[in-house]
């Protein structure tokens, strides 16, 4: 059974997509048993992804509609605070 509450995943675009690229690969494979609903799927970013104003209130929708949060922290990560996340997720 797949798991339907949305999941959306923070992550470096420029270091550590190939840690995302590999749970989406989990996600489809019946090999591996793990299973998330990708709030990056929900929607698709349009030709105005390059206006810093949609963007941001694309994936502050997006964020707004998920269950839980996932952070990927890579290597080159420096240490945060969740609140630096800000408080745009819960009720």
């Amino acid at each position: 059974m797949a798991y339907s509450d949305p999941t959306y995943v923070i992550f470096d675009g420029d270091e550590d997509a190939w840690a995302y690229r590999f749970m989406k690969g989990w996600n489809a494979s019946e090999n591996v048993s793990f299973e998330f609903a990708n709030a990056h799927d929900l929607d698709n970013m349009t030709s105005r992804a390059q206006d810093e104003d949609y963007v941001k209130r694309n994936l502050r929708n997006r964020m707004n509609g998920s269950s839980q949060v996932l952070v990927l922290i890579g290597e080159n990560e420096k240490p945060f605070s969740l609140r630096a996340l800000g408080n745009g997720i819960g009720p």
